[in-house]
Parts: structure tokens; sequence; C-alpha cells
């Protein structure tokens, strides 16, 4: 029997292993990260030749008390504000890095918001279903995955909202 193509061999990581386990389709993009770029998702959007409106990247702030994935376009910001109300809460703020990192279990500008080690409450911003696909990241620095923005919303179960700014 011959295997599926988007079965992932060693070296996975926990997002793409997350995907393939659900049978979603994706596709995996590398390139070869600069340690010196100021911004991890408009390097990503610039290495892979995407509209830096299609490549979204995944904050973890803290409504509340909880830490919640807020998941935007690389060419904006995120609205606080907006995060909080999308999830019934009154105030946040960017996560400690520390504790995003330690929750998720990837690091800094690698957080995926796919395979975290504790699922948080995702917040995908409402611009994402303009685009047939978009790319977060799949893990790791360096390392993206593009897929429907339904499937993304239906594997983290995502609240969409108008969350960004542009």
């Amino acid at each position: 029997m011959a295997k599926k193509p988007r079965k992932q061999q060693s070296g996975g990581t926990p997002a793409t292993v997350a995907l393939a386990s659900a049978g979603t389709a994706f596709t995996v993009h590398s390139y070869d990260h600069d340690p010196s770029s100021p911004s991890y998702g408009e390097e990503a959007a610039e290495a892979l030749g995407v509209p830096p409106d299609r490549v979204f990247k995944t904050l973890v702030a803290d409504v509340d008390g909880e830490l919640v994935v807020a998941v935007v376009p690389v060419a904006g910001s995120l609205d606080l504000k907006a995060l909080a109300s999308a999830v019934g809460g009154k105030r946040a703020a960017m996560a400690d890095p520390a504790a995003a990192e330690r929750t998720t279990g990837y690091v800094r500008g690698g957080i995926s918001p796919l395979g975290q080690r504790r699922r948080l409450r995702t917040v995908l911003d409402a611009s994402a279903g303009a685009h047939p696909s978009i790319c977060v990241s799949a893990g790791r620095r360096g390392l993206e995955v593009e897929l429907s923005p339904s499937d993304l919303a239906a594997l983290t179960e995502a609240t969409l909202a108008p969350i960004g700014r542009s």
C-alpha cells in the first residue's frame, strides 16, 4: 500500500505531525532563517515569495490571566482590545515570552497555532477567510505550513474575529 504524501517522516514538528494525523491537506515550505532578521513573519513572506497578508504570525497574549493564541497577518499588528473582546475578556497584554514558550512547547519566532504542548484558546483574524490558503509557522524558525484557513480554524477550534490592524 502506498504511503500518503503528507505523512511526516522523522524530523516532523508537532504541528506537521498534528496535520498529518488529522488527514489535513498542507504544504511545508522551508527557508534559511536569518537570525538577524528583525521580523520573523516578514522574513518568511519575503523568502517564500508570498504576499504578507497571506502569511500569519502566531502571538500569545494574556487575557485576564489566561494565555490565548492570536493568529494575525504579518503585514499588520494585533489589536489587543479586539482580542480581549473576542474571547469575552476585559484586558489583554502580550504574554511573557518564557511563559509562551513553556506553554506551547515552541520557541519564539517558531510558535505554531498547531500541535502545542497545551492547547490554548485560539483566535484567527477574520481576514484569513479572504484567501484560499494561508501560511503559519510549522513549529520552527524557517519552516512554514500552508493550509486552508477553514482547516486551520477547525483544527485549532479557533474563533474568527477582526483582531488584526493594518
